[in-house]
């Protein structure tokens, strides 16, 4: 995984199809979670962790808690961009922030907080996080450290 990948806000483009609206053209209240589902998995292969090997080696990742902001809604044939971004990290878990954006106007749609908690397949157990999602995570927190700082350094001129 390169540094760029590390520090960078993670966006995957999605278009609403007629199988994500209700019966008036607007997205149904959990298509967004379907939405954030694959922003999160899509990061996760970005940075070159393969999901099949984890599930070879007996590990799962399931959402332990969730907090959504609906705001405006998408509707049919809206491009949309979905965001998914690591912001802290456990033993056992990681927290995401997320966002649905339409892309034609950069409006925010929806915003949630994710925590992703990893788990024994045959069990269903909380487990350690693999030894490459932490190192992952840790570069991602070391870079949102920097981010904040210079933000900070910015209002503080």
């Amino acid at each position: 995984m390169s540094d760029s990948q590390a520090s960078a806000k993670f966006e995957w483009p999605i278009r609403v199809y007629i199988e994500d609206t209700d019966a008036g053209g607007i997205v149904y209240h959990a298509r967004y979670l379907h939405f954030m589902e694959r922003a999160r998995t899509e990061w996760v292969r970005s940075c070159g962790v393969g999901l099949r090997a984890g599930l070879a080696e007996n590990i799962s990742y399931v959402v332990q808690r969730l907090s959504v902001h609906y705001a405006v809604p998408a509707v049919l044939d809206d491009e949309i961009s979905v965001t998914a971004e690591p912001v802290a990290f456990g033993r056992v878990w990681m927290d995401f922030r997320q966002q649905v954006v339409r892309a034609r106007d950069g409006k925010t749609l929806c915003e949630a907080n994710v925590r992703v908690a990893c788990i024994a397949l045959d069990s269903g157990r909380p487990r350690r996080l693999p030894e490459n999602m932490r190192e992952l995570l840790a570069l991602h927190s070391q870079h949102l450290q920097k981010d904040n700082q210079t933000k900070h350094e910015i209002t503080q001129e």
